[in-house]
């Protein structure tokens, strides 16, 4: 079944049960919330999300009852689900936004049934799995004049928002490259498992799995937590870090997609993403970029590869995860990942910043290094928006480009060392043996 046959498909069926307005069409100011997904990130975004005192959280749903029963305690009222098609139906006139907290392969098939019902949605990143999904979820975003917002937290944090502000206003002049890196592993070079192991109790496999093709559960693989290893469900390193290291950068240099990626990695496997990854992508210029921008990422074990561009003066050593911003005449602005303050590098020495010439107007905000502080800003952006006091900052009119630059990224591991051309406007690649990445097939569950 093709993915966005299934999506409306499902939530057709859903609709029959859509019959009272929502608290915000009815004018009320509670939000009332259903968050799905209660992983390390799911029960964080719960958290955050909750934190605001115009929520309600009416719904808590995951596959894994023992992720249910960690955190209901604390939510007396909400009612709980293991399906999020069956919470729809079962509640979905009551529900305003939704929270997606899942693996990555489930974030379109629970956003666009949810926003095909009207409600906002808050997912978490990167937004898709797959590129036709990002730009399907922008169209029915845009459609439906719903508010969204993508969990790039980082988007809303003072040193971020800063060092856009620096870039924008000409600190190094017009931006040549870009280099950004992590060093996590976010991979698998081996070899797929063999047999199968008894399921967990509580945790319902199917439901797991939704839309992604069936497959034996195997303990060690997938859940909890090692899914971003593999291709079936989650994008890798790229999708993890990528996401927050690359998100200033783009929205700094006001950037689109690419015209070329390129990955220099081990051979496809058919099964796992690449432990290391060294991709090149290409950019059209815009006017705070060269005629054109070389954008280099650099993960998994070791990263950043060595080079003049990255040395830090005193012979520091680089941050473990961080950004590059490299000017046409040689100056660069460094900005780690993260809750640091971007530090400016001209002839081999650090300069001090004079951050009121730049942010005249006070738009990065007050500085802080509390991350409780910090960390609630995007969720509370998000919660704003929906009740009509604010506008979401990361939206999916921006996330779901920024999000198909890191798909495109990790669809040229399968053509290792091999300069794919991408047009931007039709959504192909110029090399069709490509475009069978581009999308994918969903699973009857």
């Amino acid at each position: 079944m093709k993915r966005i046959d299934f999506i409306k498909t499902t939530a057709a069926g859903s609709l029959a049960f859509m019959l009272p307005l929502s608290s915000l069409a009815s004018g009320t100011k509670k939000l009332r919330v259903a968050q799905v997904g209660l992983g390390m990130m799911g029960t964080a975004d719960l958290k955050d999300i909750a934190s605001h005192p115009a929520v309600e959280v009416i719904a808590l749903c995951d596959v894994d009852m023992n992720k249910i029963n960690a955190v209901k305690g604390s939510y007396a009222g909400a009612k709980i689900f293991t399906d999020y098609r069956k919470m729809f139906e079962s509640i979905g006139s009551e529900i305003d936004a939704v929270v997606v907290s899942t693996p990555d392969h489930a974030h379109a098939p629970v956003s666009l049934m949810a926003m095909e019902l009207n409600k906002n949605v808050y997912c978490q990143k990167p937004l898709t799995h797959y590129i036709s999904e990002s730009r399907k979820m922008e169209q029915v975003a845009a459609k439906k004049k719903l508010v969204t917002q993508m969990g790039i937290q980082v988007h809303s944090f003072y040193d971020y928002k800063l060092a856009t502000i620096l870039i924008q206003k000409g600190i190094i002049g017009k931006v040549k490259k870009v280099i950004a890196w992590s060093p996590k592993v976010w991979g698998y070079d081996g070899t797929e498992p063999e047999g199968s192991d008894p399921v967990p109790e509580g945790l319902d496999w199917n439901l797991w799995l939704g839309t992604a093709k069936e497959r034996p559960y195997k303990k060690g693989f997938y859940h909890p937590g090692n899914w971003r290893k593999y291709l079936d469900y989650g994008c890798g390193t790229l999708g993890d870090m990528g996401v927050h290291i690359f998100d200033t950068p783009y929205n700094a240099l006001k950037l689109g997609v690419p015209l070329t990626v390129k990955n220099e990695c081990r051979a496809p496997n058919g099964f796992g993403h690449p432990e290391n990854n060294h991709v090149v992508y290409v950019f059209p210029g815009t006017p705070y970029t060269a005629k054109t921008l070389e954008w280099v990422w650099y993960d998994g074990k070791g990263a950043p590869e060595p080079q003049e561009e990255l040395k830090l003066p005193n012979g520091e050593q680089l941050p473990d995860q961080g950004a590059m911003f490299i000017g046409e005449n040689g100056q660069r602005l460094l900005l780690p990942h993260f809750m640091q303050l971007p530090k400016l590098i001209i002839n081999g020495a650090y300069q001090t910043i004079d951050i009121k010439k730049y942010d005249t107007k006070n738009e990065a905000g007050k500085p802080t290094v509390s991350y409780d502080v910090e960390g609630q800003k995007h969720y509370h952006e998000f919660v704003d928006a929906c009740l009509g006091k604010a506008k979401c900052s990361a939206p999916f009119s921006y996330s779901a480009k920024l999000t198909e630059v890191i798909l495109l990224g990790v669809i040229a591991a399968q053509f290792p060392n091999t300069t794919l051309n991408w047009d931007g406007k039709n959504a192909r690649f110029k090399e069709t043996e490509a475009n069978k990445f581009l999308e994918g097939q969903y699973r009857g569950f």
